[in-house]
């Protein structure tokens, strides 16, 4: 017991090495070494309180100005996605302001101003460059023009879109133009032309500043040409009307059609009549892809050398492709990977304390392995069904099948209550009760199913993220369905004669056990965001990779996540059963036990999303060409999952339940989702 408790302890202790060196190797990339200073800095607007991450070079000031870069991210992110042009162009010599824009990440908007999706993004830029024009680190040109992009991912393309075009009617007012140059990543003119704001209003208001646009040919919701099927395709923007009007490549017959120019090209600068010049570049890369690109990012430093060609004296240029920014996103992933083994072995130790070893409970010994044939196909389809089962409703949101998962629930119900009666009438009393409480929970899971295809959680007020409320819905969903499955398995597939019992599905324990449980898994959480927390005010970077992150949040971000938190407990209890019960064998008890523990809850979504970026590559057009959104959520859910399934699995082996893996799980993922998206109505 000593020699386990040593090894545990060996485990916290190498998590907090890999955190703090992961961490002070990531600072010392996202500073530049040291070169350039990161702050984060909040400014009040008429609209709310922005914040973003201020990157300063070392001699920036009053003294020596600076051009400066104002970059964001796109719908559900926060500033740090913006890290790649945000330290590149930093080390270059440039002011950079990475912005969360209101609702996301620390920024928020007033009463007025948050809410709805056409809130956070149409004035987010142009507010914050009237704040950094203001700046005396700012440079100014001879007449008073700021020497200043703006920059935007997605819907932050939008934004600094829609701040050019307010610029320049700012510009016929007061003759100053505080933007110099534009280039909007993953983002055409498909939302702004609802303010008004088209491709040909865009054009004819750039009012001769050096204009580009990052066009992906494998984007998933832009740059689509009239006739598309779906918006999951192939894209060649350059060879659409809306592109050449940018490029000014387009003209007009007699009856004032358009006529395309076939010979207009991709990575190419254009002069303009306006006396600016302008590019579209068009990497072979999806949505989310742009900003974790080497080569998205070489455009990007190329457009900017070129846009302030004239100031390159302040500066300290340096090839497009030298780039380091990939290196601070690796030694936080190291850092990642720290913070998941000091988790998980400061539950291990804390379940050996007064009062929380009640969580440990006895563990049922594993059951022999299916040793007939039919026994061992029924067990692969099996796991197979209920793997594939959240894949396949991931998009039956809406018509003919979710119809089909209502009458579905409605079939559930109505089974459980015949199954009620039958056990109350029946005079069999031995098996009575376990009859009667799996009619319960299918009745019960029947009618939250119903419940969530008809209605689901709404966006509003109380529950404040729109994609927080999208997946818990279809997670509750999944949850429900599988509840009934094992339920079914438990009561028609002769468990009893075979030896399974409640415990092997990890339920076990009474209510001081579970009490024991949740304050187990609260002291975690709290103690790992605690950590979070503190590398962010020494080092100013935090645990990711990609889109899968722990970063830090706001107070108001603490009830938005606690509304949802008895939801995911939800899912996470259920799917935790189904973890558990599933790698319940004696042969499953290894490290590929742990393998089938991840694929029972993700491996469905992970299939999902080969089907739907294989095809897309392959043949140009995605498996399912109109879910665009969906599969980009997916990207962060399936290591969310897999690691959720992997700690039930060891803390199973460990406290004897799933207590302590459901509490710890919920608590730690929906904090982690709530913080990495946008979040309304915040106090």
């Amino acid at each position: 017991m000593k020699l386990k408790k040593n090894k545990t302890a060996a485990v916290l202790a190498i998590g907090l090495v890999l955190m703090l060196l992961g961490s002070i190797l990531a600072q010392a990339f996202h500073t530049s070494f040291y070169s350039v200073n990161v702050s984060r800095v909040y400014f009040d607007t008429e609209s709310g309180t922005l914040s973003g991450l201020l990157y300063m070079p070392k001699g920036a000031g009053a003294s020596d100005p600076r051009p400066t870069l104002v970059t964001t991210h796109g719908y559900l992110n926060s500033a740090e996605m913006q890290d790649a042009p945000a330290i590149e162009m930093s080390r270059r010599g440039y002011v950079v302001l990475a912005l969360d824009m209101y609702d996301h990440g620390h920024s928020k908007g007033n009463a007025e101003h948050t809410g709805a999706f056409f809130s956070f993004w149409p004035t987010a830029i142009w507010d914050a460059v009237q704040y950094m024009y203001q700046q005396d680190y700012v440079l100014k040109d001879a007449d008073g023009n700021g020497v200043l992009a703006v920059s935007g991912h997605s819907m932050g393309g939008f934004s600094s879109t829609a701040a050019v075009y307010y610029d320049e009617l700012a510009y016929q007012q007061t003759g100053v133009r505080m933007i110099k140059a534009q280039l909007s990543a993953g983002a055409d003119y498909m939302w702004t032309s609802y303010l008004g704001l088209d491709a040909a209003t865009g054009a004819a208001n750039f009012g001769g500043r050096t204009i580009g646009k990052i066009c992906a040919h494998y984007d998933e919701f832009f740059f689509n040409a009239p006739g598309d099927e779906g918006t999951v395709n192939y894209k060649d923007y350059v060879s659409t009307v809306d592109g050449q009007i940018i490029l000014e490549t387009i003209s007009y017959d007699a009856d004032g059609n358009a006529v395309l120019d076939p010979n207009t090209k991709s990575d190419t600068w254009y002069q303009t009549s306006d006396g600016g010049q302008r590019i579209i570049y068009e990497p072979s890369e999806i949505h989310p892809w742009n900003h974790f690109s080497k080569g998205t990012t070489a455009n990007m430093i190329s457009f900017y050398e070129t846009a302030f060609a004239e100031y390159s004296a302040k500066l300290n240029p340096m090839p497009a492709n030298s780039q380091i920014w990939m290196f601070k996103e690796a030694f936080e992933l190291v850092a990642l990977v720290g913070f998941f083994l000091f988790l998980a072995a400061l539950i291990l130790l804390l379940v050996k304390a007064p009062f929380l070893s009640q969580a440990v409970t006895e563990r049922p010994a594993p059951l022999p392995g299916v040793s007939t044939l039919r026994g061992k196909v029924g067990t692969v389809v099996l796991f197979l069904v209920t793997m594939l089962i959240p894949a396949i409703i991931y998009t039956a949101g809406t018509g003919e099948a979710s119809r089909w998962l209502g009458y579905a629930a409605i079939l559930a119900a109505v089974s459980g209550v015949i199954g009620l009666v039958m056990t109350l009438l029946s005079g069999e009393a031995s098996q009575k009760k376990t009859w009667t409480a799996g009619s319960i929970v299918v009745i019960v899971s029947g009618l939250l199913m119903l419940y969530m295809v008809k209605k689901g959680i709404p966006n509003d007020a109380t529950f404040q993220g729109p994609t927080v409320s999208t997946i818990v819905t279809w997670a509750i969903i999944c949850a429900c369905i599988a509840a009934v499955v094992m339920t079914a398995v438990y009561l028609f597939g002769n468990k009893k004669e075979q030896g399974v019992g409640i415990a092997h599905y990890g339920i076990s324990g009474g209510a001081v056990s579970i009490a024991a449980a949740f304050c187990t898994a609260l002291i975690a959480v709290v103690a790992g965001f605690a950590c979070v927390f503190l590398v962010d005010i020494i080092f100013k970077v935090d645990f990711r990779i990609w889109t899968f992150a722990f970063k830090t949040f706001e107070v108001s971000a603490v009830p938005a996540a606690l509304k949802y938190m008895p939801l995911f407990l939800i899912y996470y209890a259920v799917a935790g059963m189904a973890c558990v019960y599933n790698t319940s064998s004696e042969k499953l008890q290894g490290a590929w036990g742990y393998v089938l523990a991840a694929l029972t809850n993700m491996g469905g979504i992970f299939i999902w999303l080969v089907l739907q970026y294989g095809k897309l590559f392959i043949t140009g057009s995605a498996f399912y060409p109109n879910e665009a959104l969906s599969g980009i959520l997916l990207f962060a859910l399936v290591p969310t999952l897999a690691i959720a399934s992997c700690l039930t699995k060891l803390f199973y082996k460990k406290t004897g339940n799933i207590w302590t893996a459901v509490f710890f799980n919920t608590m730690l993922m929906t904090m982690m989702t709530v913080a990495n998206t946008t979040v309304y109505f915040q106090m």
